[in-house]
């Protein structure tokens, strides 16, 4: 299934090797027991770009963006040294954003990683280049912010994660929800026992998109190069619904908001339920309608349901679902506990939960939430904690072995779909128990001559 020398390096890590660092954000015992516990001390050498109560040589982190559209474009700063995209209209708008430096322009994101002046990434590609991209940056000697969602398939976050600690490099997931004040809010006031032990959390979101456009071929725009642009993925002819935006609504590229804001919202799920730490058995149940004309093959609607033991609760996925009448919000959660419950709207970085939850306070040994401590919007506090944990060698607000743990939910819930059935899953052994059809989709085949 998996091709090339890097990809048996990347699986076949022995986490005896490796040694967890001291860091605020995520304990030992948080992390311990999953094969994805294992991380570096030190990211980055003395004296380059500084350590911890030490000024280096150079404290400015040069940085790169590969894919500078849609939220891509969000992360082009004012001296961005490198830029690539696949589409020269892209390109061309993000130069443009460069006032402080004259940035190097590239289509292929090879020769942004082959510079050694940079020492950091923004990935901003389309879902089914982000493992790619990530494992071949850190290889390169690159730090990475990844956009979510963190990965297409399992066997690739395992990828990202242990070719992250491998090469003691910071990886971020861009998923804001964890550097946003509501979400923190929320979060400590579910740990610390504002609603009583969670009995189960219920997610609501809209439909995913659909058209009455059947996608016939047709002749990409003169500025994309389509072939790039598709890069591991399956051929098909381009139509400009396949691509930017709206590839989220294919299986090959997106899968639907499940694993699109699916990420967000359950990398807050994870937060406010203390999942990081849980390694134990999940099952999920899913069930669709598929689009009834149209090219988009991603489900019209979707429900979904996970349930965890030890302790045991259930995680829904309602899609479409209804909104809490007490907070209402285009999508969000419900949070019940024995004692109460919470609303929290959103899961990124337009997060919002209600007033007893903002105005809580823990006390000194409660649970406190990690927050990097710039006051910014959170997509930018997101950006400056990747940053600073770049210097300091932390692992940050939403590191790799985080979105790892989340994204595996989301996939687990497109599996079900697709099988039609119930399937029990291993979060500490990453497998499927007794069940073969559904551990041979961990992973996906990549197109030649792309390897992970």
């Amino acid at each position: 299934m998996w091709g090339g020398e890097v990809i048996r390096d990347v699986f076949n890590l022995k986490q005896e090797t490796l040694t967890m660092p001291r860091n605020p954000i995520l304990t030992r015992r948080q992390l311990v027991g999953n094969a994805a516990a294992f991380a570096i001390p030190t990211i980055v050498p003395s004296g380059v770009i500084g350590m911890r109560g030490r000024q280096g040589a150079n404290d400015r982190i040069v940085t790169a963006v590969i894919g500078t559209g849609g939220m891509g474009s969000s992360h082009v700063r004012p001296d961005t040294a490198a830029l690539c995209d696949v589409d020269d209209a892209h390109l061309a708008a993000a130069a443009a954003r460069v006032t402080k430096a004259v940035p190097m322009l590239y289509k292929d994101f090879r020769r942004v990683l082959d510079r050694k002046d940079i020492d950091a990434v923004f990935i901003g590609a389309p879902d089914h280049w982000h493992a790619i991209m990530a494992v071949m940056a850190v290889q390169s000697g690159k730090h990475v912010y990844s956009e979510k969602p963190t990965a297409r398939t399992i066997e690739e976050g395992r990828a990202m994660l242990n070719a992250a600690r491998y090469h003691n490099r910071v990886m971020q997931i861009g998923a804001q929800g964890r550097s946003n004040p509501s979400a923190a809010a929320a979060a400590r006031y579910i740990r610390n026992g504002g609603i009583g032990a969670i009995e189960r959390v219920d997610i609501w979101h809209p439909v995913n998109f659909s058209t009455n456009d059947f996608g016939l071929p047709q002749a990409p725009s003169s500025s994309l190069d389509w072939n790039m642009w598709l890069g591991p993925a399956r051929w098909i002819d381009y139509h400009p619904l396949r691509c930017h935006f709206n590839f989220r609504w294919f299986m090959d590229f997106g899968a639907g908001f499940i694993r699109d804001r699916g990420n967000h919202a359950l990398n807050v799920v994870a937060w406010c339920t203390d999942l990081d730490s849980y390694n134990g058995i999940v099952t999920c149940e899913a069930s669709s309608t598929p689009h009834l004309t149209g090219c988009f093959d991603s489900p019209a609607a979707m429900e979904v349901t996970w349930k965890f033991q030890n302790p045991t609760w259930t995680l829904t996925w309602s899609q479409p679902g209804k909104a809490n009448a007490r907070f209402p919000g285009e999508w969000g959660a419900t949070y019940k506990g024995k004692s109460d419950d919470l609303v929290v709207l959103g899961g990124d970085g337009g997060c919002s939960t209600e007033p007893k939850a903002m105005e809580y306070k823990s006390s000194s040994s409660g649970f406190e939430p990690y927050m990097h401590p710039v006051d910014a919007d959170p997509t930018e506090r997101h950006r400056l904690n990747f940053l600073d944990c770049c210097k300091t060698g932390k692992l940050p607000a939403t590191d790799i072995a985080i979105g790892h743990k989340v994204i595996q939910l989301c996939i687990l819930g497109n599996i079900a779909n697709v099988l039609g059935r119930k399937v029990t899953y291993d979060l500490a052994k990453e497998e499927f128990i007794g069940d073969e059809a559904a551990n041979r989709m961990r992973g996906d085949s990549y197109r030649s001559p792309w390897k992970l």
